[in-house]
This record gives C-alpha cells, structure tokens and sequence, in this order.
C-alpha cells in the first residue's frame, strides 16, 4: 500500500516537474520577441518569437523592408545583397542558407532586386558588395563566433557600414507594423526563379581579391618567403577565402588545419568557436604547425570577420597576441607601407587617419602623435568605426586602419568593418617582410613600444545572467560616495577622471558632458587612474557579460616591464574586488 501512495506521489510530482519544466520552456520561446538593435538580431535558432525561425525572419526581413521603402526612391533599381554562413539546427530545421533565401522571397515580393550569394561567404563580403554594386543595404546571417545553436541577421546600410541609430529603431517599428506575413513571403521557390534574384558570388570574390592587392607591397618578397605558415578557419566559411587571399598576395598558401577547415555547424573540436578565447580553439593548429616546422598561426572565427595571430617563441612556447598588441603591429605595419607608398608621390599625412574603438589601446594615439597624422576614437563596435570611416572618406580623408581589442581590424576602406580575410592577407606579407630580416612578431612588437611607449592591457569578464544585478551594480558606482558621486579611488589607486556613456557625464570636459554618443540602453562607465591607467567596464550587447578592459600606457623609455605588468595586475584585482565585487553579486568568472 505504501509503495503504491509513494509511486502515485512521485508520478504526481513528476508530471509537475515536467509541466514547470514545459511551461518554463514556453515562456523562454514565446515570453518575450527578440529585439532588433544596432547589432541586428542574435539569438537561438528555435520555436517562438524570441528565436530565430522561418516565420520570425520573415517578420524582420517585411519590416526591414518597410522601412527601407520610406528611406529610398530607388530601392527598385538598386537592390539588397543577402549572404549567409554555414550555421544550421536540424532540430527546428533552421540554417543560415533557409534564412537567408527567407529574406530574399519578401524582399523579390515587393520588387526589390536581391543580389543572394550562392553559397557561403564571409561577412565581409556584404559590405564589400554594397559598396562595389552601390547596392541600398545588405543583409548577413551570421551569429559570427555564437554557440553553435545561435544565429543572427546582420544589417549593412547604403553607406556600406553597419546601421547606427536611428536606423535601428525605424527597422524594430516598422517590424512591429508588419508581423503578419505577407501572400508571397513564403514563396522561396517563386523567388529562386525570378528575374529579380542575382548571384553576385564569383563576380565580387574576383572583384575582392583584386582589389585587396591595392594593400600588396612586397610581391617579389612574398614569391620567395620560406616562412611557414598555418590557417585554421575553426569550422567556419573561411577556408577557401583565405587561401584566395594569399594567392592574390602571391604568398605561399598557409597550411590549413584538416580537422577544421571544412564548415560545420556542429563545431565538433572546439568548445566555443572564438579564436579570441585563445589557446584552447588552437589545440590542433599548434600541432600542425609544430608538425610542419611553420612558426607562425592565423586563425580566424567561423564568419571571418576576426583575426588572431600566435607565433612560436625561442622558448618552443606559443604566443597568442592579444588583440591590441595585433592592433599595434598592423597599425604600424600598414602605416610603413602608407609611407613606401608615399615615396611614389601620392598623399599628404595631415589627411590620414587611423581609428579604434574607446576601450581598445591607445597605442595608435601614441603613434600618430608622434608620426603627425590623425587619430580618432569611437564608441565600442564596428558600426561607429565604419560609419566615422565613411564620414571621413567623403570629406576626401584617407582612412589607413581602425581596429578592436576584439580582434577586429579594418585594413583596407573596400570593407567598412572588420574583415579577417584582407587581415590574414596583410598579415602574412607582414610576416614574410619581417622573416626577410630576420625579425619575429614579438620583437617587432617590443621595437613598436619601446619607440612609442608601453601599453600594456588586461581585458576579461564576469558572467551574470541577472539584469538586475548589472544594474544595481552600475548603480553603486554612480553613487559610491553619495548620491551622483563616483568613486575617487579602487583600493589605493586614485581616480582622475570619469566617463559615463550612459548618463552622458564626462568629468574631463569643460560642461561634464561626453561627447561621445551616449546610450541608456547599455551600461558603460570608464574610469582613468593617476598612474596612466584606464579601466572601462561595460555589459556586452550580445552575450550575458560584464566585460572590463584596462590598460596602462607608459612613456617612452619606460621599459621596465615587469613592474608595469605588477601594477597593472593591482589596478586589475582592485577592481575586481571593489568594483564587481563578485562574490556578492555571484558573478561567474571567464572559463578557462
């Protein structure tokens, strides 16, 4: 008898468990819809609006297009281009290429020419081909270097940058005015065989790969380079453009990484498909390269929009370069090869320009202060880099480089945003020219800083998936000493200065207002410290992340770097420990 009460009340909790268990599930797919921002859309492929399916893809894609019919008169001349990844989830059967011929049918519903790539290509590429084609705006569907279930849609405007306000908020409002789907919207097949449907894919890679050699200056060189060099493309898209790269360079083709080369969305040797988390996504390519004698590895996320770079030491150790130190060697690399350009007669340094992002190094400051061109920041993202490019291009400015701590570099004006396939490119002429004479990347690297000063860094994160939490812990730091009032120092570090691009408070200016945008939307506070340190701390936009980036940036001449390194380590643990006090917010660390 016992037994039977016992089983019917572990059946009766069960059935409870199990419904909670649904009803959660539910409420996670159906409880909120996805928004659409700056960054487009990033969320999982699954059932419900708050993922990426059939029916909510069209849903953007009818409102993406609503609004593009109010900003152009010749949206029916010009066009959309649409590209996609090789990303896929069978279980809810949706993939990048679904996606992306989706969005091709509402577009060709309303007679909207749609340049659709055939096939897989790199992010890019989309941007390349709005302003090759001088197309209206581009459409990539990617979630870049995301969790293998996630996937996102991407949008470029006219100008071939990423869209920035108020872009953003027109394309969420008018995706509200258009949920139903349109008759047509579902018609793909329709839409593959309409006259308005192009495939752009072999005209604009000859088109790409000719018009990075523009960035080649060492031909000869390159031909003759016994520099080995390894590629992994971590199961992304990037195997076949990167070799097309080098070859457009006349590079001898890297090896690639067997295991990842190919595309799989499963990501199968990998536990994130982000080669900025290091050492752990390039297990097998310092085994091939250890294998094949090469000394240098260039690795690239699945989209190909990001570079990382490691290179053998004289120690047989490998070093992983941090994305700003990446950021030092292609700025100054690419500013030597402006310089042999202009031997030939062809530009004036008072209009030259590089760019970074607000919390990446400040070397590129150092150096153009130094060299007399310009230098200018911008807000975190590509999106501010490519538009601020754009501004500056227009006004006759010659724009060499801009870049990320996020390994994201813009080495040439075709692609305003980060593209790791011109990088890679670059980077491997880069490699060769300093094997030439006998130089690695490291020492090169330490010449750059002991001539323009050390800047040194230290970025991580905490994992918090409690907006409350953020909140209340951006809060506290507004209001440290009372109310309005910011911290005046962490842990014996004094504060200098502080800038909140929330509010829009900057203690350094003259009315305290920052003159960077600000945005209430995300949390991003950066503090400058006595001893040259920075620290900016801020909630990243597409993962559950409270991100930090520091650096402390010495004069010329002072190398000790040992010391420097100890007292950034200090700044870094202060911070921790006053700042985002992690135990009390139970906040999860970086996962080794």
């Amino acid at each position: 008898m016992c037994s039977n009460i016992e089983n019917d009340n572990y059946n009766h909790n069960g059935i409870e468990l199990w419904h909670w268990q649904a009803m959660s599930e539910l409420q996670k797919c159906f409880g909120a819809r996805m928004e659409f921002g700056t960054a487009g859309l990033r969320a999982a492929m699954g059932p419900g609006v708050s993922c990426m399916n059939d029916l909510t893809i069209i849903q953007t894609t009818q409102g993406f297009c609503a609004y593009l019919e109010q900003c152009f008169t010749d949206l029916k001349q010009k066009g959309v281009v649409i590209g996609f990844d090789a990303r896929a989830h069978p279980p809810s059967g949706g993939s990048s290429k679904r996606f992306a011929c989706l969005a091709a049918s509402v577009l060709i519903s309303r007679g909207v020419p749609v340049y659709l790539f055939s096939d897989i290509t790199p992010t890019p590429y989309v941007p390349f081909t709005i302003s090759h084609l001088g197309l209206c705006a581009g459409v990539m569907v990617t979630a870049s270097h995301n969790p293998k279930q996630d996937n996102g849609y991407k949008v470029y405007w006219a100008n071939g940058a990423q869209i920035i306000p108020p872009h953003d908020k027109g394309i969420a409002a008018a995706i509200e005015q258009n949920l139903e789907p349109w008759p047509k919207s579902w018609d793909t097949d329709g839409a593959l065989q309409s006259s308005l449907l192009n495939d752009p894919y072999q005209d604009i890679h000859r088109e790409y790969c000719k018009t990075i050699q523009q960035h080649c200056f060492h031909r000869e060189l390159n031909k003759n380079s016994e520099v080995k060099i390894v590629h992994t493309s971590v199961h992304g898209v990037g195997h076949i453009f990167v070799q097309a790269a080098f070859k457009a360079f006349d590079l001898h083709p890297p090896y690639a990484v067997e295991q990842q080369k190919d595309p799989d969305p499963e990501f199968p040797t990998v536990k994130y498909p982000n080669p900025e988390e290091g050492e752990g996504v390039l297990t097998l390519s310092f085994a091939l390269a250890d294998q094949e004698g090469a000394t240098v590895i260039l690795a690239n996320d699945p989209d190909v929009d990001r570079l990382a770079i490691a290179e053998k030491q004289e120690s047989g150790q490998w070093r992983v370069f941090s994305g700003n130190e990446l950021g030092a060697l292609l700025g100054w690399w690419i500013f030597q090869c402006w310089k042999l350009q202009k031997g030939e007669g062809k530009a004036s340094i008072k209009d030259v320009y590089m760019l970074s992002s607000t919390v990446s190094s400040k070397i590129l400051r150092a150096i153009a202060v130094k060299e007399g061109f310009h230098f200018e920041e911008t807000l975190t993202g590509f999106k501010w880099m490519g538009n601020r490019a754009r501004e500056l291009m227009d006004q006759g400015k010659n724009v060499l480089f801009a870049f990320e701590e996020a390994i994201g570099y813009m080495c040439s004006p075709a692609v305003l945003d980060k593209d790791g396939v011109s990088a890679a490119a670059i980077a491997g002429e880069f490699v060769s020219y300093l094997a030439s004479k006998n130089i690695t990347l490291s020492h090169q690297l330490r010449s750059i800083y002991e001539e323009y000063g050390y800047h040194i860094s230290k970025n991580s994160y905490f994992i918090c998936h409690n907006q409350d939490t953020i909140k209340q812990m951006f809060e506290r730091l507004r209001n440290y000493d009372g109310e309005n009032s910011y911290p005046k120092e962490c842990g014996g570090f004094a504060i200098t200065a502080v800038r909140d691009l929330t509010t829009g408070y900057d203690s350094n200016q003259p009315d305290n207002k920052a003159i960077l945008p600000t945005s209430k939307s995300s949390q991003m506070i950066t503090f400058t410290f006595a001893n040259g340190g920075v620290a900016t701390i801020r909630t990243s936009g597409t993962e559950p992340k409270i991100k930090y980036y520091t650096e402390l940036c010495a004069a010329p001449g002072n190398s000790d770097l040992n010391q420097l390194k100890t007292e950034l380590d200090n700044l870094v643990d202060a911070i921790v420990e006053h700042f985002y006090q992690p135990e009390k917010n139970n906040l999860t660390p970086r996962p080794e």
